[in-house]
């Protein structure tokens, strides 16, 4: 057995709250539409967010890559679970929008389907970034979301995106709009502001899943 010296000293050094340079080596593993698809073992941390609120952008933004996650203006374009690798043991999730998406009912429910067989089986997850959109924050499929946190005790981190279309003061009014809402209903999640654009919050989301990743 190791001791805690030990430990400690197989761990990689933390990152700093404005080092997102581990996440810059994240790359492509996999794109899955069925349950028997997802890799197995490690650590993980999904991302997941109304179609066309600036998810895919987070994750590129994180990971210094413009075209890692697509992007697109056209809701519900991600249809599949995609998995992006950080290293042996440690993996990025992008999850396909959701609510809203311009699809035929089948196909909603289809994704509805593998997005609710990853969330209730992936052992590996450890932690749920939910994109919101800063200005209209906190809909019915956010709520869900929040609530299937709930159930299953998965820490929950909230995304305030696409915070460059707000002046600041609007900014911080949205964000303590919704930490109230989530103490009135008595729900666990953190939440902070972002922008892809200027990359604001960086800093903060690199910590978060440090801590979920055990970096």
């Amino acid at each position: 057995m190791n001791t805690p010296a030990t430990q400690n000293k197989d761990r990689k050094p933390k990152n700093t709250s404005a080092d997102n340079k581990y996440y810059r080596q994240a790359k492509f593993l996999l794109s899955a539409g069925k349950a028997g698809q997802f890799p197995q073992g490690g650590r993980e941390v999904a991302f997941a967010g109304r179609s066309n609120a600036g998810k895919s952008s987070a994750i590129n933004t994180l990971c210094d890559n413009k075209g890692l996650a697509r992007t697109s203006k056209t809701p519900g374009r991600t249809q599949l679970v995609n998995f992006f690798e950080l290293d042996d043991s440690r993996r990025l999730v992008d999850l396909p929008g959701y609510g809203f998406a311009k699809v035929p009912p089948s196909v909603k429910q289809a994704w509805q389907r593998l997005m609710t067989n990853y969330l209730s089986d992936q052992q590996s997850l450890c932690g749920l970034v939910i994109i919101m959109d800063i200005r209209h924050p906190m809909n019915e499929y956010d709520w869900q979301m929040l609530q299937w946190c709930q159930h299953y005790d998965l820490p929950a981190h909230i995304l305030l995106t696409k915070a460059d279309k707000l002046k600041r003061n609007a900014q911080m009014q949205s964000k303590m709009k919704t930490i109230r809402q989530l103490k009135e209903a008595q729900v666990d999640a953190s939440v902070q502001i972002f922008s892809a654009l200027k990359k604001d919050g960086l800093g903060e989301l690199v910590i978060k899943l440090d801590e979920w990743l055990d970096l």
